[in-house]
């Protein structure tokens, strides 16, 4: 997956409730849907195109943790840098439809809520919306967390 924009060297202290990125895409394929298929999930929709026309999905689709597994790629490349400790887990987590071999996939983020650690002064705690979106505007994956993100550093490096 080629990054098209660099990671940003944000930190807590950076970001703002009610904040929205956009960050790059990418189109995913049969052979990526098989393989992690084949590996993770071995139902015969996402591992095999013909056995998967017999299914409710009528074609291949990938896996949902696959899906999500593209996502929190995309996080690591595009949003989580140094300043990243982390998560203590998600709120939410939501397939809300398929992905095809073809599908062109970016990412949304939304920042809901910015608060200070009240026990620990060098991190704050960011909550907020992770979607991947297909190239038709319709999300596919929806993801609600919380990450521990480092403050600026006040003493010298």
């Amino acid at each position: 997956m080629p990054s098209d924009i660099p990671c940003p060297q944000r930190w807590f202290d950076d970001y703002e409730a009610g904040e929205r990125f956009t960050f790059g895409s990418t189109t995913i394929d049969e052979a990526e849907i098989v393989e992690f298929g084949r590996k993770f999930d071995p139902q015969p929709f996402h591992i095999d195109p013909e056995a998967a026309r017999e299914t409710v999905y009528g074609r291949l689709i990938a896996s949902g943790w696959h899906t999500g597994s593209i996502m929190m790629r995309m996080l690591g490349e595009y949003l989580l840098g140094p300043s990243s400790m982390g998560s203590p887990g998600l709120d939410e987590l939501r397939w809300l439809a398929p992905v095809h071999p073809g599908d062109r996939l970016t990412l949304v983020v939304e920042i809901l809520e910015s608060r200070p650690s009240r026990s620990k002064p060098d991190r704050g705690i960011l909550k907020m919306t992770h979607e991947l979106v297909n190239q038709d505007g319709n999300t596919v994956v929806r993801s609600v967390a919380n990450m521990m993100m480092a403050r600026h550093r006040t003493d010298p490096a």
